[in-house]
């Protein structure tokens, strides 16, 4: 099959090995009759909280372009709902930014987040294995800059990020074995 440009459609690595390795094992491990009651993983959502964009301006487009770097789309801008005297927030100030990604761009995030940017975190001991109850994963990084598409020297805020995983998994440890199997490094 051919993609718009002619090119050959090509299944991203990760997602390949979900369909060959992933699907039979949790299969076998929890006995699913119907292959649609197996679960996947629909979509990540990267967040970066930027609270400090109403002290500077530049920080909410310096973690935009960060963003867009890593997850190789446009994030969408996140403004605050209600005023805060405390924090000298007004209602419409931009707080943050979110990506959601799908299709062959999430499997090709994932394959980059535990091949390459997980490896890079300092005195990394395994990812917590706390899901939400629902089967969902939500880790955080303290910094941007494990990713490989971040140059360290054009860095101008130290920015953290919540990465999410949405899976269609009923239970927490049916969202843990789908993660586990697709390669996550969580702690033994």
């Amino acid at each position: 099959m051919n993609s718009a440009d002619g090119q050959p459609k090509v299944t991203p690595r990760l997602q390949q090995i979900y369909r060959d390795k992933v699907v039979p094992a949790l299969r076998k491990d929890f006995g699913y009759p119907n292959p649609m009651m197996i679960p996947r993983l629909s979509k990540i959502v990267i967040n970066m909280g930027v609270g400090r964009a109403v002290e500077n301006k530049n920080r909410i487009e310096a973690a935009n372009k960060d963003l867009i770097a890593i997850a190789g789309q446009r994030p969408m801008i996140r403004k605050s709902r209600g005023a805060v005297s405390g924090f000298k927030l007004r209602e419409g100030y931009p707080i943050g930014i979110a990506v959601t990604l799908r299709g062959s761009r999430m499997w090709e995030f994932l394959d980059r987040l535990i091949t390459l940017a997980i490896p890079r975190i300092r005195d990394f001991r395994g990812l917590p294995t706390k899901l939400d109850g629902r089967g969902n994963y939500t880790m955080g990084l303290s910094e941007q800059s494990v990713f490989p598409e971040i140059q360290l020297d054009k860095v101008e805020f130290v920015q953290g990020m919540d990465i999410s995983f949405v899976t269609t998994a009923q239970t927490d440890k049916e969202g843990l074995a789908l993660l586990a199997h697709l390669g996550m490094p969580f702690r033994k």
